[in-house]
């Protein structure tokens, strides 16, 4: 049996990015031939964006060809009270004790609620006796693994607050084959349980922030198996790092080009130049060499940070010049002596101020 686990979507508006990601997911699920396709929260934004796509989302699941399960994350928690309809294929767990049960599997869901970890262990205690040895068991969680060594910044614009923490040691005593979690957004990430079972933060599917870096990805895996990273060909953002070095053989320009090319059309750029540069070698001011790089990314970028410095003047100084010849003449490794030669530069950039 093939399972799509994917969370944070954060819907906002039909016919956008994220919603055209959610559409690109249930075709990849169609092509798959998957039977369960599980959201582990925050498919809407707001309890408002909610309400204004339900009527979409109803067509969107519904004739699937498989079951939808899903649970409320800490954005869209009141978004799903009072009975309401969101596709013929859809199931909603609200209840930890009212689960999905789909052919030999029974799916769990712990609704999101501002609850501290003494009642989220009540809860999985409560569970344990429930978790029959003849059915696969998996659990739908939307919070914080406060075993894995995350910054805030992971989880989206999320502020300082913990959401529903666990330990991996909370789920020692129940013999569930995987617990699929959403909340955390950064990227695909997967711990092993002690009683044999999975612990799997698949990232958001699209960028929700300029935060989420790199290919978004989903878990698509066959039950019974290992979790499996599937990468996806939905918007996100690359951070594309330039570090301009006079003493390279590299052109910098050329770089960027290069680096241009690899990426797909889908990949929103924030590009960052960085370094020092050499004007004179490369003929060009650094107002020249800006608009050579805007030309380069044709519109590409989302954000674009030029923090490079022309030190043309550093290079003529007969003080530095003299560091370098020494420099060269001393038997240190080439890495060592890159550092060595950037620290001058920032020593004579600041003796010039």
């Amino acid at each position: 049996m093939k399972i799509i686990h994917t969370a944070d979507i954060h819907l906002k508006e039909y016919g956008d990015e994220r919603w055209e990601a959610l559409q690109k997911l249930i075709a990849l699920g169609q092509k798959e031939g998957i039977e369960l396709f599980l959201i582990s929260g925050d498919l809407f934004d707001r309890g408002s964006d909610a309400e204004a796509l339900r009527p979409h989302i109803r067509g969107l699941f519904s004739n699937t060809g498989f079951r939808i399960c899903l649970i409320p994350g800490n954005h869209d928690r009141d978004s799903y009270t009072g009975g309401m309809y969101f596709g013929e294929d859809t199931v909603i767990l609200t209840d930890l004790n009212r689960p999905c049960e789909y052919k030999d599997v029974m799916i769990w869901g712990i609704p999101f609620e501002p609850a501290e970890r003494e009642k989220i262990l009540h809860q999985l205690h409560s569970l344990a006796h429930l978790l029959t040895p003849n059915k696969k068991h998996i659990v739908l969680y939307h919070g914080e693994l406060l075993d894995a060594f995350f910054s805030r910044s992971d989880f989206g614009d999320e502020g300082d607050e913990r959401y529903m923490p666990v330990r991996l040691s909370y789920f020692n005593d129940l013999k569930v084959d995987y617990v699929l979690a959403g909340h955390f957004h950064k990227r695909f990430d997967v711990w092993r349980l002690q009683q044999g079972g999975y612990f799997v933060y698949p990232g958001s599917p699209v960028s929700i922030t300029r935060k989420e870096t790199g290919q978004r990805r989903i878990n698509l895996f066959e039950l019974g198996k290992q979790p499996r990273e599937h990468p996806l060909d939905t918007p996100y953002f690359e951070e594309v790092l330039i570090v301009c070095d006079p003493f390279a053989d590299k052109d910098p320009l050329e770089q960027m080009k290069e680096r241009f090319q690899e990426l797909p059309a889908h990949a929103q750029v924030i590009l960052i130049i960085t370094g020092f540069v050499n004007g004179e070698a490369m003929g060009m001011t650094e107002e020249e060499f800006v608009k050579h790089a805007k030309k380069i990314v044709r519109g590409r970028c989302v954000e674009e940070r030029y923090e490079f410095r022309d030190i043309r003047m550093i290079l003529e100084d007969d003080l530095f010049k003299g560091f370098l010849k020494k420099l060269e003449q001393a038997d240190y490794a080439g890495e060592k002596k890159k550092h060595m030669r950037e620290i001058a530069i920032r020593a004579m950039m600041g003796a010039r101020r």
